[in-house]
């Protein structure tokens, strides 16, 4: 292979020249700066056509403010406490793993939640795992509440080395 330096390319042939510029410029698809036609109107009616394919379909509205089926405090309690104490029942705590097993725990209660059936709720579980070692914890969150339709349930697991809070938030979604 023969490579030419850059004073022997510039001297040589003008088709070899313009064959390395072609070469460099087709990998990038750069239009001119004199080009009529513009890239941004181009990207733009495609996009548009590419969201109106993807419009939601119209419903009628409903006007309902309840739920058919309310938020019911003591089952999903009942299943969150089940859920804690099969899945951690040989549990032996240690910290580098106890967010993974946060993260299991949280997706298993919510997927029982959504079993259930409410209608019209949207879900926020949180699992918190802590060590006893002699300390203690305070858990707080602030929500905009609706009274008459959300709900909030705690399930607790504890055993002598850790302590397990699952918190169950249902929002009312209209």
């Amino acid at each position: 292979m023969v490579t030419l330096g850059l004073s022997q390319f510039v001297a040589g042939p003008t088709h070899q020249l313009s064959q390395v510029y072609r070469h460099r410029t087709s990998s990038h698809d750069v239009s001119e700066p004199g080009d009529d036609e513009s890239t941004t109107d181009f990207t733009k009616s495609e996009f548009l056509a590419f969201k109106a394919s993807f419009s939601r379909p119209k419903f009628a509205n409903t006007y309902r403010m309840e739920p058919y089926r309310t938020f019911e405090a003591h089952v999903i309690r009942k299943k969150a406490e089940d859920i804690l104490k099969n899945a951690l029942q040989d549990y032996k705590y240690d910290g580098s793993n106890a967010a993974a097993r946060c993260l299991i725990l949280s997706e298993e209660i919510i997927e029982a939640v959504k079993d259930q059936g409410f209608d019209r709720y949207k879900y926020i579980v949180q699992v918190f795992m802590v060590e006893k070692s002699g300390q203690s914890i305070h858990i707080a969150s602030r929500w905009v509440w609706d009274d008459a339709r959300d709900n909030w349930v705690s399930a607790l697991h504890e055993t002598e080395n850790y302590v397990t809070v699952a918190l169950i938030i249902a929002g009312y979604y209209e």
